[in-house]
């Protein structure tokens, strides 16, 4: 599916957005049988779509939510393991993914805010590294692959810290090489084919290693690595789709 490989490389994320909210009716119906199963909205397709920016991944992109692995592993630990869907909480969402941002708005629970500097989901665009929100603000913050964009990250790192409250839970996804001791990146590297090549997507600034929770730990988060493809059997993880052995950074203050 090379299509695919040019539409994410050519078209702004902006725009993919708004155009993926018209495509996926025609592909749900398109995929539609019993193989594979979104855990997001409980739909059953034949297969999933491709996706990657450089190297395309079969069978992984959710026709219904257009959730890839890391949002599937992630809604099945909130679910299971956090008060995200039951507790009285305030909510920061960065790069609000289309997975969730509905159904996280539909919470009556949450009082929920969403925040980019260019996603149309946004309900306040503002910069990573200086965000407009006073200290200790929320209670919950949801961050995923966010700073492998920012050339700053330790700033938005302390950014971060500084708006989540105390005993509060911040998850950081990132695309991490776990094989990796440590974090690379490279700012000589500038051309979009070379940084796609490189770091994964031509919007990438660096390669996440596995000092990258040590590096949330010396801002002063308190983070558990859970991989929660663990607590799985071998069919969910195929039937859901998922990546064995992916880390979910839970950090606190």
């Amino acid at each position: 599916m090379k299509l695919f490989k040019v539409i994410l490389n050519t078209i702004p994320r902006p725009l993919l957005i708004k155009i993926s909210y018209l495509a996926r009716p025609f592909l749900q119906l398109a995929l539609k049988g019993n193989k594979y199963e979104d855990p997001i909205d409980g739909k059953k397709f034949r297969k999933f779509l491709p996706y990657g920016y450089e190297v395309q991944r079969e069978n992984v992109l959710s026709p219904s939510t257009l959730s890839l692995e890391r949002h599937r592993i992630l809604w099945l630990y909130l679910k299971a393991e956090t008060g995200l869907f039951r507790e009285n909480l305030k909510v920061l969402h960065f790069a609000p993914e289309q997975a969730f941002y509905k159904r996280f708005r539909n919470l009556h629970n949450l009082e929920y805010t969403t925040t980019d500097l260019n996603s149309p989901l946004a309900d306040i665009k503002a910069d990573i590294c200086d965000l407009p929100f006073e200290d200790e603000s929320y209670d919950f913050i949801l961050c995923n692959h966010v700073l492998e964009h920012i050339p700053n990250d330790t700033k938005a790192m302390q950014e971060l810290y500084r708006v989540l409250k105390p005993g509060g839970t911040a998850i950081l996804q990132i695309p991490q090489d776990l094989s990796r001791e440590k974090t690379f990146e490279d700012n000589s590297i500038t051309s979009r084919e070379l940084r796609a090549k490189i770091f994964g997507q031509y919007d990438h600034v660096r390669v996440y290693g596995r000092d990258y929770f040590d590096k949330l730990r010396s801002i002063g988060f308190k983070v558990e690595e859970v991989d929660y493809s663990e607590t799985l059997s071998p069919s969910e993880i195929n039937r859901y789709r998922l990546a064995a052995g992916e880390i979910i950074p839970v950090c606190s203050k």
